[in-house]
């Protein structure tokens, strides 16, 4: 073709500018781009091949080599794909942001099944201008006859196009790096960059130093392929020894034999992985193939927990597998990853519209080559679609972990403490998980057993259910008057009683398990949320602290008038002592004699506590929203008794001091004054016993 000169077809004014510093956000993301396109060539000079419209010689080998010239501060990316002629330099280059992939779609669409072609943006060539000063193109196309194309560029809207140099077919870009980017072309840059965009594509990617000084390795003489330069021969002959045999008799014996050895020059090795797990079948996956690949891509080494492998191909095509990490850290500070690619081609890291927010606490992979993405690869154009993808991955999730509590449930709840905040975190953020999950979250009971939602229900309602019988053998009136309770609608929801610190509420524990009760342990910071959705979402449960509330069973039945005279003294008595007009006191007799006193806090009203520490609010004064705590006296006690009958001593007040704060400690840790106050007076105590 004769020389030609002309200005790029461009609609837009001043596009390199916007590319720039727009269009791409990253600015090492243009090796991707040149990449994926070499990626492309060879695509569709396979699939003309595979449909009978070019014959691929008998030693062809894919490949895309990468060349770092610091020296020149150039940069090559040279493919063996089905290069260009003249006017698909003129279409797909000259005219900026013509997709050349779609037309190549478009055109054999008919023919043969479509491939995934990476590059269907149009613009990822011109992303070479955000790190060159100038480009060249050297290609030759696979079509007979056809003339080699040089064609340069500056980076501004002029091009030269000539015929070129170039004999095997193929594209050879040349970048010539600004001077703000010259670490482009160093090698370990180079191959960070690859590795982090590259790692999976396609086609073998090799990346080689120009100039460098030539590497050898040493291999078996008879591994040596016709591709292998070999630099020397090496022999070692056999080596024999003096031995002495059965009969006595020396005889030489040879203790190693003879080796020949090749030297020749080093091997290339390609950066990527071509066929990587997730596009395999899992049948054809081994445990450890998921947890090398595990350790491979995350650059962790403690081992996953257990993984998913999606594996979808209608409506849309989706692979990927999904790692559950060992993640029972406080929830604010567990990290995730789920790289997200297109036919291989990394695209970035927990892009929200795909990935629910609770899913990036996992680490995994995500290959979605109908994800539609805009021009830079980079984000997503807003697809209904999407969220179908979305709703996908979090309903196999879902699946996997419902159907492991039901087939598998040992290996269920040996993971439960390291997902559970994974899956109430899923809960709060998803209904449709939420939903899915409801029956199979576990509660870890007392005894550290793990029971479901509906076990949790089932042993509450059984403990309920234990007759407390008067002596004609006939129910009691507690449980006539508890059925009634039902009957009024007051409330019938069942209550879960339940645990956050094991050490702190170790006496209500006791109280429990005396009685024969059970509770389950919620500890984790994200519980208290957790269990409120649980309540809105079940109309038939309710959570209950077992330090909100004295549950009948721990008490003896006794008719309140008899009490009546103890508690108004008693009252009186501590109020005046503690100096608090306020206080909340009732008198009970606890099964339990060894109990003096007990805190209670209503679940309203410590749920209204908690509320204002979050919103900051935790020197407010928690009784402005009914939400006081109570002081509960033991009748059955000999130091109450001792109160009850020596209401003017001159001890009762440091008594009643000792047994307010021994409740809140029962309950809660005391305030640094109150814990001096209390340590003096424990001593003062003692003294008296010195007496």
């Amino acid at each position: 073709m004769s020389n030609k000169h002309g200005n790029l077809s461009i609609n837009s004014d001043n596009i390199f500018p916007i590319i720039k510093k727009w269009l791409y956000s990253d600015h090492d993301i243009f090796y991707r781009e040149l990449i994926s396109n070499g990626c492309d060539a060879i695509t569709k000079l396979k699939k003309l091949d595979l449909i009978g419209e070019y014959d691929l010689p008998q030693d062809y080998e894919p490949n895309i080599q990468i060349v770092v010239n610091p020296e020149e501060k150039t940069l090559k990316f040279i493919d063996n794909g089905l290069g260009m002629t003249g006017d698909e330099v003129e279409e797909y280059i000259n005219q900026i942001a013509f997709s050349g992939a779609t037309d190549f779609l478009e055109k054999y669409k008919d023919k043969a099944s479509e491939e995934q072609i990476i590059g269907h943006f149009g613009l990822g060539f011109y992303s070479a201008f955000m790190v060159a000063d100038a480009v060249h193109i050297d290609t030759l196309s696979y079509q007979k006859d056809a003339t080699a194309i040089h064609w340069e560029c500056d980076g501004g809207t002029e091009f030269d196009m000539s015929d070129g140099s170039k004999s095997t077919v193929g594209t050879e870009i040349t970048l010539f790096l600004n001077e703000d980017c010259l670490e482009f072309a160093n090698e370990y840059r180079a191959r960070e960059v690859i590795e982090k965009y590259c790692s999976f594509m396609p086609t073998p990617i090799f990346l080689k130093k120009e100039n460098a000084e030539p590497e050898y390795e040493t291999i078996p003489a008879d591994e040596v392929t016709e591709k292998d330069t070999v630099i020397e021969t090496i022999v070692e002959e056999a080596k024999f020894e003096e031995k002495e045999n059965e009969d006595g008799e020396k005889e030489q014996v040879e203790v190693s034999p003879r080796t020949e050895k090749a030297k020749i020059l080093k091997r290339p090795v390609a950066l990527n992985d071509t066929h990587p797990l997730w596009t395999k079948h899992p049948n054809d996956c081994t445990d450890e193939e998921y947890k090398a690949f595990y350790r491979k891509v995350f650059q962790d080494y403690k081992e996953p927990l257990f993984w998913i492998h999606l594996n979808m191909d209608y409506p849309f095509n989706l692979k990927g597998i999904l790692y559950f990490p060992k993640i029972n850290t406080e929830y604010d500070s567990i990290e995730g990853t789920i790289k997200l690619y297109n036919n291989q081609v990394f695209i970035a890291d927990n892009i929200k519209e795909v990935i629910p927010e609770f899913l990036m606490l996992l680490k995994g992979v995500i290959d979605c080559p109908d994800l539609p993405l805009n021009v830079s690869r980079s984000a997503l154009q807003n697809d209904g679609f999407v969220q179908k993808i979305s709703d996908y991955i979090t309903k196999k999730v879902a699946d996997k972990l419902s159907g492991m509590c039901k087939t598998d449930k040992e290996s269920y709840e040996k993971y439960w403490d390291d997902i559970s905040p994974f899956i109430k975190f899923g809960c709060l953020k998803d209904e449709k998980f939420c939903d899915k999950m409801n029956d199979y979250i576990l509660f870890k009971n007392l005894d550290g057993k793990y029971l479901t939602l509906p076990e949790c229900l089932k042993v509450e309602e059984a403990d309920s259910q234990e007759p407390s019988e008067s002596e004609d053998g006939g129910a009691s009136p507690e449980d006539e008057n508890a059925d009634a309770s039902v009957e009024d609608g007051k409330d019938a929801r069942k209550p879960v009683y339940y645990v956050t610190d094991i050490q702190q509420q170790g006496q209500y524990i006791n109280m429990f398990k005396e009685q024969g009760m059970d509770a389950v342990i919620l500890d984790h910071n994200i519980d208290a949320s957790f269990i409120t959705q649980l309540e809105r979402r079940n109309e038939k449960i309710k959570f209950v602290r077992i330090d909100a509330d004295l549950t009948e069973s721990l008490k003896e039945d006794v008719p309140e008038e008899e009490l009546k005279e103890a508690k108004d003294t008693l009252t009186e008595t501590f109020r005046k002592a503690l100096g608090n007009e306020k206080l909340n006191v009732s008198v009970e007799k606890l099964k339990n004699a060894e109990i003096a006193s007990v805190i209670t806090l209503s679940e309203e009203g410590r749920r209204m506590q908690d509320m204002m520490k979050m919103y900051g609010m935790a020197g407010m004064d928690p009784s402005m929203f009914g939400g006081d705590q109570t002081l509960i006296l033991n009748a059955n006690h000999a130091l109450v008794q001792y109160i009850l009958d020596n209401k003017d001593s001159e001890h009762v007040p440091v008594f009643c001091e000792q047994l307010y704060d021994l409740a809140v400690l029962s309950n809660h840790p005391l305030p640094t004054e109150a814990m001096g106050k209390f340590v003096a007076r424990s001593n003062q105590i003692m003294m008296l016993l010195t007496k």
